[in-house]
């Protein structure tokens, strides 16, 4: 994985990479980054041109021996941890590398979700287990095999619980030349003998310019849907890979259609509606879709407190932001956004797609009535 490979983020790859000229590496370093936002991309990247053979002035080399380990996962200085489904309990992250890899190399910006649908996990809870730190543990007390670093990339240590102050001793007095990498979505979920021990890198989602560029240039997209898709992901590279994968859904008429027929209380046509649409588009493209709601009401919200410059939209979303705030109170509208976030909420646990998108229209019917 090279600087390069990744979408935006370009002041925190000229932070790294100035590190590194500046041999000013620290020895634990803890990357945030909400989902989608390319942290764990970003965190290899930087290992690969920590132990690069070649360094080039912005990026790795690409072709020395080293990188071409690194881009295959393969290098035996180069170590990951992160949750998983363990079936017993002396299973550790390694149990689970070949699917790792295959994983990460298909998908770099994965999330908990597609890692959980690439093993067989069934109803197991993910976690960080303490055959894991030890292992840990082991595996860096031996010394490099062949590069300058030894590296340990932990991703989502929130998953560690109280296994992980097995390993503050580790982290705070590393081994010569060792150096651990945590990826993290939540720091308030992290143990905070873990953070206080570990250098702060922010990740922000992607900037919208740098994902726009990106679509129309490797995914052959036109610059109006590219911005459709910036608007509806908010720098989240997953959503953006979600709504690609099902082209056929368009978002915003289907959304319109919703709410015209909440408006007019057209029960028998919402349920056909319900049953024919909404409930169709699987659970990624439902979440898709009521983040894109929640984000087309707090528009609403904006414009209707007058603070329009905010509001970014193609024309077509534009028009009905314009339409649609002054029908309803600011409190009517942030109620819509309570319910779609409790919405996508009970999707996330597998709740009953045809019940639950019913139960929400209805709550919509009553609330534009009041």
């Amino acid at each position: 994985m090279q600087f390069k490979d990744i979408i935006g983020q370009e002041k925190v790859k000229e932070h790294l990479i100035r590190t590194v000229k500046e041999n000013r590496i620290s020895h634990a370093q803890l990357f945030l980054g909400p989902e989608g936002s390319g942290s764990l991309p970003l965190a290899l990247a930087y290992a690969q041109y920590i132990n690069c053979e070649h360094k080039q002035e912005n990026d790795s080399c690409g072709s020395c021996s080293s990188c071409r380990k690194y881009a295959k996962l393969i290098h035996p200085d180069l170590h990951f941890s992160y949750p998983f489904f363990a079936s017993h309990k002396e299973d550790t992250a390694t149990t689970f590398i070949e699917q790792w890899r295959h994983s990460f190399l298909s998908d770099p910006y994965l999330n908990l979700e597609s890692w959980r649908n690439s093993l067989d996990a069934g109803n197991k809870q993910a976690n960080i287990n303490i055959a894991e730190c030890h292992h840990i543990i082991q595996k860096l007390s031996l010394k490099a095999f062949e590069a300058s670093y030894k590296v340990l990339i932990m991703w989502l240590p929130e998953f560690l619980d109280k296994e992980g102050n097995t390993l503050l001793k580790l982290i705070e007095e590393p081994p010569e030349n060792t150096l651990f990498l945590l990826v993290t979505q939540n720091q308030d979920q992290l143990l905070p003998t873990i953070i206080s021990r570990t250098q702060l890198v922010k990740v922000n989602a992607i900037d919208k310019q740098s994902l726009a560029d990106y679509l129309i240039r490797e995914k052959g997209i036109s610059p109006t849907k590219a911005d459709q898709l910036c608007y509806i992901s908010a720098g989240n590279m997953r959503q953006v890979m979600i709504h690609l994968a099902d082209e056929g859904n368009d978002y915003f008429d289907v959304l319109v259609q919703w709410l015209r027929l909440c408006f007019g209380g057209k029960v028998l046509d919402l349920i056909q509606l319900v049953e024919e649409d909404l409930a169709k588009l699987g659970r990624e493209n439902q979440k898709s879709f009521l983040l894109y709601a929640v984000q087309m009401m707090r528009d609403v919200i904006l414009y209707k407190v007058g603070a329009s410059p905010l509001v970014h939209l193609p024309q077509a979303e534009l028009s009905f932001v314009e339409k649609f705030s002054p029908l309803y109170t600011t409190d009517t509208l942030e109620a819509c956004v309570s319910i779609f976030e409790k919405t996508s909420y009970y999707i996330e646990r597998n709740a009953n797609p045809k019940i639950l998108f019913l139960d929400v229209s209805l709550q919509l019917v009553l609330l534009f009535k009041r």
